[in-house]
């Protein structure tokens, strides 16, 4: 049955439907024009574009050099891009068709001037960082090594990036470096030559 029209011959306006309040807060402001895409809409922002996804290896470690004291290790002192001093085991990135271990004792003489030989892996760091136009997945190799020769410097690194470069017992070590999962390598390395001295005899 239908509704009687009224008198001036235009449709009868309905009461507006309250929208409904969420469980905790206020009630809902819709704007009918936006749900349908209406005139003065702002268009959508684009979606955005994920990032593309570079993959990094890189090698280094802890070389030791015995002493009647104990083992030390070569470490490395650096500014962080906030310019705070870091002190950081010596590593970097492989180059051409290097294997980490040829990378480890490479880069360990570049930034540390010692020269080692790898006696035992101990343990890859494995995280994710994003710079402005791509999101790095990096993958550290890390290496026990024993030192064969040279002058403790960072005077040979082709970066510049290590200020100074020093021995340190490796007792200290996990007190003294800046990263926690470098102090866990060098908690790994305390728990290799507890077992083996002899790897770096």
């Amino acid at each position: 049955m239908s509704s009687p029209a009224p008198a001036n011959g235009r449709p009868e306006r309905r009461p507006a439907v309250p929208v409904p309040v969420p469980p905790g807060g206020h009630p809902l402001k819709v704007d009918p024009a936006r749900l349908h895409g209406g005139p003065g809409v702002a268009p959508a922002a684009p979606a955005a574009v994920p990032l593309p996804v570079v993959e990094e290896t890189s090698a280094g470690g802890l070389v030791i050099l015995t002493s009647p004291d104990g083992p030390h290790a070569a470490v490395i002192v650096r500014r962080n891009r906030g310019g705070r001093l870091e002190w950081c085991l010596p590593k970097g990135h492989l180059e051409g068709e290097e294997t980490p271990e040829q990378a480890a004792v490479r880069e360990i003489h570049e930034e540390t001037g010692i020269r080692g030989t790898v006696r035992s892996e101990l343990g890859v760091i494995d995280y994710w960082f994003s710079g402005e136009d791509r999101r790095v997945h990096k993958v550290v190799h890390h290496f026990l090594l024993r030192a064969e020769g040279g002058a403790i410097s960072a005077a040979g690194d082709p970066d510049g990036e290590a200020e100074d470069a020093l021995w340190v017992p490796v007792v200290e070590l996990p007190g003294r470096l800046s990263y926690p999962n470098e102090q866990r390598l060098a908690q790994t390395a305390q728990q290799v030559l507890a077992r083996d001295p002899g790897l770096v005899e």
